[in-house]
């Protein structure tokens, strides 16, 4: 333990090599080498700290702390102290420097990647504070929010729920209602979340179908996670591989009033506004219900202008809509 003292960066992968070898000693070792690592941390984050402090944050002796001072320096750490007023223990300033492989772009991704995705995904908050230590804290710039205005802590709280499944390989079993609201109970193998069309999916395979399927979030009910293992491998790529994603568009033309001129510009990259304020705008969509379904959400703002038998396929749903009311009436 020398004051100042350089040590070759490439010296320090002997770190990992040594604290493996502490680990197999036992748990005592074991919580040292965890130790050991949020020391580095603290001092790339605070530059520099008395043994003093660290013992207490540590709750151990101060004779402890200068016993993993030495251990570390062994192992290649670019550590020193400074003794007197104002001195303390800290890090070489090339440490950072000299062992970092990303720019400082990728840095930035990274820290702005683990803030959006803290909203899906709970970590434990060391491990943003670590990857600021580490990288430099970044301007928290960014906010995103996957959940719906409904029920945001029931969402949150499924998608950690199928992320464990998924990670541990464990079957889950639950309630589903496909397009036309038939309920059944489904047992699947989960495989991957999958966020398209503004929506969360869970694609597994399906023992009750004996297919691969994409079940949507919302309509996942009475959610048990088993304690069944499965084996089956994660698949690299779905988009291509589901008959899902392999259905064919359809090219519509709508008449959307002006009163729908926010969704226009929430939904549109080209349109084209009309001398009453009207839009007109086209787009491709897949053909199945869910066309229809899209078109209703304008409600009687918007006219399709082709293909015609789209056209006739809305009109044909309004009229059963109006028999309802016209037979129920209150």
């Amino acid at each position: 333990m020398t004051a100042h003292r350089k040590v070759s960066m490439h010296r320090v992968t002997n770190v990992q090599l040594s604290f493996k070898h502490y680990d197999r000693r036992g748990k005592g070792q074991a919580m040292q080498m965890n130790r050991l690592f949020e020391i580095i941390y603290l001092l790339l984050d605070k530059k520099s700290v008395t043994a003093r402090e660290l013992a207490e944050h540590f709750e151990v002796s101060t004779r402890t702390i200068y016993r993993d001072v030495d251990t570390l320096s062994a192992a290649g750490v670019p550590i020193y102290m400074n003794k007197g007023k104002g001195g303390g223990i800290a890090l070489l300033p090339e440490y950072v420097l000299n062992k970092a492989v990303l720019t400082e772009k990728e840095k930035a991704d990274i820290l702005s990647s683990l803030q959006a995705l803290r909203v899906i995904s709970p970590m434990e908050t060391t491990t943003l504070q670590k990857c600021n230590s580490l990288f430099g804290a970044a301007a928290d710039w960014i906010e995103v929010d996957f959940t719906g205005w409904a029920n945001p802590q029931g969402e949150k709280e499924l998608f950690q729920r199928m992320k464990e499944a998924i990670l541990h390989h464990t079957l889950v079993e639950f309630t589903y209602a496909n397009g036309k609201g038939e309920a059944s109970e489904r047992k699947v193998e989960p495989l991957k979340l999958v966020y398209k069309g503004n929506s969360w999916y869970l694609h597994g395979y399906c023992r009750t179908r004996e297919d691969f399927r994409f079940f949507k979030l919302h309509r996942m009910r009475e959610v048990q996670v088993t304690e069944e293992h499965f084996l089956r491998k994660v698949p690299e790529q779905i988009w291509t591989e589901d008959p899902v994603f392999q259905m064919a568009n359809v090219t519509l033309r709508l008449k959307l009033s002006a009163k729908m001129g926010y969704r226009v510009y929430d939904e549109f990259q080209e349109y084209e506004q009309l001398a009453d304020g009207s839009f007109q705008v086209e787009l491709q969509y897949p053909e199945g219900e869910w066309l229809y379904q899209y078109v209703n959400s304008f409600g009687d703002q918007c006219e399709v202008l082709s293909p015609d038998w789209v056209r006739d396929g809305v009109q044909a749903r309004l009229r059963r809509t109006l028999d309802i009311y016209q037979k129920n009436p209150l």
